[in-house]
């Protein structure tokens, strides 16, 4: 519904360029270099037949987040996202469906497990870290070799 639309889209998209703009608008009047970590899903490499709006929605967050990145970088502000697979939060196991089908997705999971949150902590702490200096407008995969197969 149109409703679903708004929400979704407001909720994943819209409340990430409200952030995004008002750190980056900071950064820049205090003339200080930075990094903003967009929280996006491998729902945006993949398409999920009962999750098309949480997707979209998704892959706009990834199109915000290089789009972010070449207008920032030349400022000294890198942008880049995580994308995570399922991370069995309340909200994780309700979106992931029924057991049946987190069982179907685990299936494809080399490393065997879901994400937890601290694996999707350490990647945002990287990516806001010195050490990845180089990584801008990059989508961090955190899905366990689930893009491999």
């Amino acid at each position: 519904t149109p409703e679903q639309f708004d929400l979704i889209f407001n909720v994943n998209l819209k409340s990430i360029m409200n952030v995004s703009q008002i750190v980056a608008a900071d950064l820049l009047e205090r003339k200080l270099k930075g990094n903003i970590v967009n929280v996006s899903s491998m729902a945006s490499h993949r398409g999920v037949a009962t999750l098309f709006l949480y997707a979209a929605s998704k892959s706009a967050v990834d199109s915000f987040t290089k789009t972010m990145a070449l207008e920032l970088s030349p400022k000294g502000i890198r942008v880049n996202a995580v994308n995570p697979i399922v991370v069995m939060t309340e909200m994780g196991i309700r979106v992931s469906g029924s057991k049946e089908n987190r069982e179907a997705i685990l299936a494809r999971v080399p490393q065997g497990k879901f994400a937890e949150e601290l694996d999707v902590v350490n990647g945002i702490v990287f990516l806001l870290s010195d050490n990845s200096d180089m990584i801008n407008g990059h989508m961090l995969s955190i899905e366990g070799g689930f893009l491999c197969c």
